[in-house]
């Protein structure tokens, strides 16, 4: 009998062998059931295969209807979700909210609006190349993010628009196993500063309770001024910190890994994505519709996890430059999506605020 069960999953445990069971739930297969998929009828792709019948693509996807609910999951445990794929196209990014609840938990552990969970807030299609979050042409999602869990987890996605939105393809792929007892459960949660009071601070993350630790940052920053705006700094208070923090970063860019306002040597934003961090969308000002700056920025700290034993509180700065060359506090709009990992229960997150808030403007 295989002893390993499956989890952690890299290059250098590939070969062994586990009795863990691999699942895979989409609209082919919804509850994942084994010898359950391709056995629809009915479906979006009813009519294409019409011609072909059954077992040939009559249900690759769905339709959400009008600020619709619809549960992508629902599964029983002990497992971990170990890839997620999907797409829709970019106008409904903001509009639909992801949630995960484990364990039957009455509230989510997971909050996001589509996009950003995907490290795509600008409802502008940007690819992405990391270990967790891997966004490849033209708008296909995927997160490596591993997500245990031990007797259930549901996936659900709202629909905030009020008109059916048509082609939402998924696949969540999943394992059955044993789930060790240090194994925590993963967290995500969006807010947004638009836009951020002056001599204000982003708050990324507060009122965490309990053990665990952080793991990832992803931010769509628009810039209302002119000039570099990347001199904040992140601070990281925990297990009680109050005026001043354990962990203070020093500039915007310097904690997205990068260096000298990201510029690259023929004065331009210098764009990449690596394996734990990058700056991969820049969205110029085109002298007609688009009037300002907007960036898209990622941190995952997998080899640098910040731990925490009993709170945690994240906050970011917004800084520029006057003509002084003195610090300029400014007014951005700034939306975060935080990652971390914690073991429940969770303290209940801030409620979303209302669709025009949401709205990428």
């Amino acid at each position: 009998m295989a002893a390993f069960n499956g989890l952690n999953m890299s290059l250098g445990n590939l070969s062994r062998l586990s009795n863990a069971q691999t699942r895979s739930i989409s609209a082919e297969n919804f509850t994942g059931e084994k010898g359950q998929g391709g056995m629809a009828l009915e479906g979006t792709g009813q009519r294409a295969a019409e011609d072909l019948g059954q077992g040939w693509k009559v249900s690759p996807s769905i339709n959400i209807a009008p600020l619709a609910t619809v549960t992508l999951a629902e599964i029983s445990g002990p497992g971990a979700i170990q890839h997620l794929w999907l797409t829709v196209h970019p106008n409904w990014w903001r509009w639909l909210i992801l949630r995960f609840y484990w364990d039957g938990e009455a509230t989510p552990s997971i909050e996001v609006p589509l996009g950003d969970f995907f490290c795509n807030g600008w409802n502008v299609r940007c690819n992405v190349s990391s270990l967790a979050v891997a966004v490849n042409p033209a708008g296909g999602f995927n997160c490596y993010w591993e997500m245990p869990f031990r007797r259930n987890a549901r996936i659900t996605l709202e629909s905030l628009w009020p008109e059916e939105i048509r082609g939402f393809y998924y696949q969540i792929t999943y394992t059955l196993t044993d789930v060790p007892d240090d194994a925590a459960y993963l967290h995500a949660q969006w807010r947004r500063s638009n836009p951020l009071p002056y001599k204000g601070v982003h708050t990324l993350l507060d009122g965490v309770q309990g053990q665990g630790h952080y793991v990832g940052t992803y931010l769509a920053w628009g810039v209302h001024n002119n000039g570099w705006w990347g001199e904040g700094e992140i601070k990281f208070y925990m297990d009680g910190d109050q005026e001043f923090p354990t962990i203070c970063g020093t500039g915007t860019e310097d904690y997205f890994g990068g260096a000298w306002n990201f510029e690259h040597p023929q004065g331009q934003y210098g764009v990449f994505s690596s394996p734990y961090s990058g700056l991969p969308q820049v969205i110029k000002p085109d002298g007609l519709y688009q009037s300002q700056q907007r960036f898209g920025l990622y941190r995952w700290h997998i080899m640098d996890p910040i731990r925490f034993q009993h709170n945690l509180r994240v906050t970011i700065q917004a800084l520029g430059w006057n003509a002084q060359h003195k610090y300029l506090p400014l007014q951005d709009d700034i939306a975060s999506t935080v990652f971390w990992y914690q073991a429940e229960p969770h303290t209940p997150f801030p409620a979303l605020p209302p669709r025009h808030m949401l709205e990428v403007i």
